[in-house]
């Protein structure tokens, strides 16, 4: 009886060995995957998804994409009068916090969130993310939800004008978003239910928006990342977008994150693309390419790869259009990605993946380069316009 019990004690302890050596690998090389923004802006529903995701494992997962993610606004409602900055369309729970619209995405009806769909995509051998704001809506804060504590703190009965800070709403979604106080309790205790419930429903990435760059707030992000390191499924978290980041911003949040983007959103313009090469330049230079990170490594983002069958930005329309980049600026545009190390996130609809660009994405030498290559620097001087 007492070696049966020893081994069982041996055994339990080298899976809590096995779990830590596995996080502490988070990000161990850049992240590769497909992000539903720039084919579907926010209007993506479950069927699109889905669709994507079986394309992604069927066609990008031998190349390394392992991430399918849902961006923004997949709690909005699709309805006259919903877009991008609206207010009074999101669907929330009892405790303010965003879950899925369940006309988009009905696997999440019944209170299952999006428990189903992680399962989906975990059978394809792939990893499920999603794209959450900053801080608490401002839904919740006019409504006055309570707040979980999922501590059990005794005694303690918060609601969501406890926490929101409305004079530090979101500058892009000024209506949607604001700050929680991380001062106090209830702002720890609300960014803590809203992680552990992405954590139930198989979350494997988080997209931080609205808290970096000239939106940073970096008490959100250091909650965050604390309350992360104790859920008991790893999670890797990236931070979005990057308007006006430097290498001197971006020391104090390499180590909390997996993720940051360094740049603000890129669209199929050259001149999106070109200014990323400054960027790049500073950021190799000052060390910052696969630092230590959260539980793993960092890396400095320069957004998706906007090539492909695309929508517009902000629109309320789904993808309808090819890149307006040249052949020759989309080559540009993946070999500096691959120079930079930078994650690879591919923004098309897969649906629509021709061989022109999925012959650049899956360039063996330029994901080698990607993966392998080290203490990569600007090797000459260029004029950036």
């Amino acid at each position: 009886m007492k070696s049966s019990f020893s081994l069982s004690l041996c055994f339990f302890f080298a899976l809590l060995l096995l779990q830590r050596v596995l996080c502490e690998n988070r990000a161990s090389s850049p992240p590769r995957g497909w992000n539903s923004y720039d084919s579907f802006s926010w209007i993506i529903s479950e069927e699109d998804f889905l669709n994507n995701a079986e394309l992604v494992a069927e066609r990008l997962k031998a190349h390394g994409y392992e991430y399918v993610v849902v961006d923004y606004l997949w709690y909005r409602r699709k309805v006259k009068g919903a877009y991008s900055d609206s207010l009074g369309f999101d669907v929330i729970d009892e405790w303010g916090r965003m879950i899925p619209d369940p006309d988009r995405w009905p696997s999440s009806k019944g209170g299952k969130g999006f428990s189903t769909l992680a399962k989906k995509v975990h059978s394809l051998g792939l990893k499920f993310g999603i794209h959450v704001m900053r801080g608490i809506s401002t839904q919740a804060v006019n409504a006055n939800t309570p707040i979980l504590d999922t501590t059990k703190e005794a005694g303690r009965h918060w609601h969501a004008k406890d926490v929101g800070v409305k004079e530090r709403a979101c500058a892009w979604m000024s209506h949607g978003f604001m700050s929680v106080n991380t001062k106090v309790g209830a702002g720890r205790a609300f960014l803590r239910s809203l992680y552990q419930q992405y954590a139930d429903w198989g979350v494997d990435f988080v997209k931080h928006d609205c808290v970096f760059g000239d939106d940073l707030d970096l008490d959100e992000i250091s909650i965050v990342s604390e309350v992360l390191k104790g859920l008991n499924r790893s999670i890797l978290y990236s931070l979005s977008p990057g308007t006006s980041v430097t290498p001197e911003m971006a020391k104090d949040v390499k180590g909390l994150v997996n993720m940051y983007r360094i740049t603000g959103d890129d669209w199929d313009s050259w001149e999106d693309v070109s200014a990323h090469f400054a960027v790049t330049r500073d950021f190799s230079t000052a060390d910052m390419i696969g630092a230590q990170g959260l539980l793993g490594k960092s890396w400095p983002d320069l957004d998706m790869l906007p090539i492909g069958f695309l929508t517009d930005p902000g629109s309320n329309e789904g993808p309808h259009r090819t890149s307006k980049l040249s052949l020759d600026e989309q080559r540009t545009q993946m070999t500096l990605w691959s120079m930079a190390k930078s994650p690879l996130m591919y923004g098309g609809d897969m649906r629509k993946l021709d061989d022109f660009t999925f012959n650049l994405i899956t360039n063996p030498t330029l994901l080698e380069i990607n993966s392998y290559s080290s203490n990569n620097r600007e090797a000459c001087e260029f004029f950036y316009p």
